[in-house]
Formats: C-alpha cells, sequence, structure tokens
C-alpha cells in the first residue's frame, strides 16, 4: 500500500514550486488526501529550509509598494490592475499558509489541519481571480508586485508566536479593512463578478484570520503571555507596520478579536 501524504513534507514541496499553476495543484492534492482520510501529521519531523524559499514565477517583477502603480476603475486595464494586485497578494497567501504548515513543528496536529484549510482556500482565491484576469485580457504576471506580506513571514520564521501575532492577525486582517471598498468600487465600475469573488475573498478571510487569532491566544496561554501588551511588544520589536483606519470592526469582532484590542484601534 502507498503511504499516507505527510503534510509538512508536502507543503514544503508545494512551497519551492514556482510554477503557480502546479503550486495550486499541489495544494489540491494535499487538500483530497485529507478528505480522503490518505494522510499523517509528520508532527516531529526535521525538516530543514532549503534554498528557494518562497518558489515564484520569473514574472511577476517585484518593486516597491509605491512603484506598483496607480489603478484606476476608468479603464479595463485599471481593473486589470486592482484583480491582479488582488491574485498576487493570494498567491503570497497560499505560501504563507504553508510555510505556516511545514516550518513549525511539534504544534497541536489541528494548527496543521487548520493551516491546510488556508492553503486551500488561498488558491481558489488566487485560481478565481487568475481566471477574472483572463476576462480581461491579462495574465499574472503582467504588472508588477511588491513583497511585504513575504517581507513578514521571513522575519518571523523563527517564532510560531510571532509568526501568528504578526501575519495572520496583522497583514492579513488588513483584507477586513479593504475589502468591502475595493469591492464597492469594482461594483460601481461595473465589473460584478469581481465583485462577487470579493465577496468569498471577505468570507474566507475572517476564517483565515480566526486562526491566527486562536493560534496565538493559544501560544500566549502556553508560555503564560498576556495577549494585549505581547502583541504590543511584538509588533515594536518586529517593526511591524503601524495600523491605520478605517477599520471594519464587526469582521474583526467575528474573526476573534477582542473588545480591548477592538478598543486600542479606535
Amino acid at each position: 500500500m502507498a503511504q499516507p501524504l505527510e503534510l509538512r513534507a508536502s507543503a514544503l514541496h508545494s512551497l519551492l514550486e514556482t510554477d503557480p499553476a502546479a503550486k495550486t495543484a499541489g495544494v489540491a492534492a494535499m487538500v483530497a488526501a485529507h478528505r480522503r482520510g490518505d494522510w499523517r501529521v509528520d508532527v516531529d519531523a526535521g525538516l530543514d529550509a532549503p534554498a528557494g524559499i518562497p518558489g515564484r514565477p520569473a514574472r511577476p517583477e517585484l518593486v516597491p509598494p509605491r512603484l506598483v502603480g496607480r489603478r484606476s476603475m476608468a479603464t479595463v486595464e485599471g481593473r486589470a490592475m486592482l484583480v491582479h494586485a488582488l491574485a498576487h497578494i493570494e498567491f503570497n497567501a497560499v505560501n504563507l499558509a504553508l510555510d505556516a504548515l511545514w516550518r513549525f513543528p511539534s504544534m497541536p496536529q489541528d494548527y496543521y489541519l487548520d493551516w491546510l484549510r488556508v492553503a486551500g482556500e488561498e488558491a481558489l482565491h488566487f485560481n478565481m481571480l487568475c481566471g477574472h484576469l483572463a476576462t480581461l485580457g491579462y495574465a499574472y504576471g503582467d504588472f508588477p508586485g511588491h513583497d511585504s506580506l513575504w517581507e513578514m513571514v521571513e522575519k518571523t520564521r523563527g517564532d510560531v508566536l510571532a509568526r501568528m501575532a504578526l501575519v495572520p492577525r496583522t497583514l492579513e486582517a488588513r483584507g477586513l479593512d479593504a475589502i468591502p471598498p475595493l469591492r464597492a468600487k469594482l461594483a460601481q465600475a461595473g465589473d460584478l463578478e469581481a465583485a462577487a469573488i470579493l465577496d468569498v475573498l471577505l468570507v474566507d478571510e475572517v476564517g483565515h484570520v480566526e486562526i491566527g487569532n486562536r493560534w496565538y491566544l493559544h501560544l500566549c496561554a502556553l508560555r503564560a503571555l498576556e495577549p494585549v501588551s505581547t502583541y504590543a511588544e511584538l509588533t515594536v520589536r518586529y517593526k511591524a507596520p503601524v495600523l491605520k483606519g478605517p477599520f471594519n470592526i464587526a469582521a474583526r469582532r467575528q474573526a476573534g478579536f477582542s473588545e480591548a484590542e477592538l478598543a486600542r484601534l479606535s
């Protein structure tokens, strides 16, 4: 009989894949193996970090955020630039979910299954956005992108607590604030298909941020740390971006932020 799929090793394999279609197919295969029951979590496997993390295609060109370009909704190209930017975020989100899955050993099994779920949903988001981009006459890689999300993934590679604090519940949580106004712009411009895709993204991203919140609180409890003050200290230590409003308080509350944290935002 074939050996069951080892989730952490498989996540690392997909993370190293440079072709977006092959990467998302690898994630889909992991999700399918989990549904079949043909899997195991190699919790304590000593996996070394090879060169080439994360695997990416040659394009898009990575530039500083200020050079990504303006996204006017008045033209097809402008809407395509926005959809491309969202696809690039989702591609990076696939990589960060795979990295969270493979990098940190000796976590509870549910931790790995949560991040498998995130990887699967982010891969679906990426493919949905790329499919819509094709209807506009463009493909992933046709416009530049930036690397801000992955930079924080790299900074927090040595501590799962910092990773949970500063990637899902900080950078990904910004999507909860950003998606509604972007959806409104696309709908106003008549791109109702893109708007519908963003509806799916918002629902799923609430769940992803909730996963980050839940594991952050779990780790704080294990280390006897107070969550709010610890988060403030981590943002300084890792030079996390300063959060600026407006904030989607309802979505953040649904994603598990405490009332004390929401009060600090306001």
